[in-house]
Formats: C-alpha cells, structure tokens, sequence
C-alpha cells in the first residue's frame, strides 16, 4: 500500500477542505493519527487520512461535500461497535475519513476522546488552510498503546528535539492503563526535555 508523504497530505488536506468549505468551517474537527503526526513534521508510516469530529452533523456535512467529487468508501455509517459515527472517501489514491469517536472520559490524555484533542491541538499551516492537528504527545500514547514502535519511536526522537509537554504524556499513558514499566521507560527517555 502506497504511503503518505507530507506534501501528499498536505494535498490531499487541501483538496478536501477546497470542497468542504464554507460549510464545514462551523464543523469542530481534529486532524488526528498518523496524518496528524506527519503533518507536525514527524516522518512515520502513514497510509490514511482521519478527521476527528465533535458531532455527527459534521460527519454529514463532510460526507455531502465531498460525495460529487470523490469516490465514496463508506457512506455516514453508525458503527455501533466502534461507537464512531464514520464516512470516509478516496480523495488523490488515499482514504480519508470523517469520524466522532462516542465514549466517555475524564482525561485529557487521550487521542480522540474525551477532552484532550478538543483542549490539545496546534493550528498547522496547510496552503490557504490551518489545520488543528492534535498534539503529538496524545498521538504518541495511542501508538504507545497499540504497541507500534515503527510509529512511536519516531514520536519520541521528534519530542526529544522539539520539547513536549511531559505532564500531558504522563496522564496519557496513566489513561491509557500502560504498564509502569512502560510510563516509566518512557518518561525516562522524555525527562530531559523542557516543556513547550
């Protein structure tokens, strides 16, 4: 499977909000996974596109403006399992997709719910756009979670040059019930950086 690079996201980021706009400028959205990393600057893996969105009205919206242009993957979907309400599109040979992700939580420390990604985020120039991209450190506890080292190693060298904010990865790992070894490797390799 063909893999992102950063200006193909930023392409494909472009194209999308060129037909989703002005409609969707009143849609509270994320630009989170692995997207989201690259698009911060950090060279990882990615493959798709995800959208994170508040409410499943944005979804919808996402879906009508994209559906004359682009190639439908998975029309607004409850997926009822997943909790997520979704759409997704192939939009120049990548899928992207629009989701709410419908569960509860108290952190701030995790990737797509909860209040993090609506209190973390950074406005990434994107063209005419910016983006609000999640902030690294909640991307890095996903991929900590998920146990992908080929994703969260290059997070890691990222912050250890750029800064992180070691509270937010702290409470993201507690969060995410990650061993203590793990939290405590982790912040290990991360306490030498000054916060953002």
């Amino acid at each position: 499977m063909q893999m992102l690079t950063q200006s193909a996201l930023q392409g494909i980021l472009t194209n999308v909000l060129d037909y989703a706009m002005p409609a969707f400028a009143q849609v509270e959205y994320r630009l989170v996974g692995t997207g989201a990393a690259l698009l911060h600057g950090v060279e990882l893996p990615a493959r798709d596109v995800d959208l994170l969105v508040k409410e499943r009205a944005g979804v919808d919206l996402f879906a009508s403006a994209l559906s004359s242009h682009f190639t439908c993957l998975t029309p607004p979907t409850h997926l009822v399992e997943a909790r997520q309400y979704y759409a997704a599109y192939e939009v120049n040979g990548f899928e992207v997709g629009a989701s709410t992700v419908e569960v509860e939580a108290d952190s701030d420390g995790i990737e797509t719910f909860g209040p993090g990604p609506w209190q973390h985020f950074v406005l990434i120039p994107c063209g005419k756009y910016c983006i609000p991209t999640v902030a690294l450190e909640l991307r890095l506890t996903t991929e900590l979670h998920r146990n992908r080292p080929d994703r969260y190693i290059p997070l890691i060298r990222h912050m250890q040059t750029h800064g992180c904010d070691l509270a937010l990865v702290r409470r993201g790992m507690e969060a995410g019930g990650l061993p203590q070894a793990l939290q405590k490797d982790i912040l290990s390799q991360l306490k030498e950086v000054s916060a953002r």
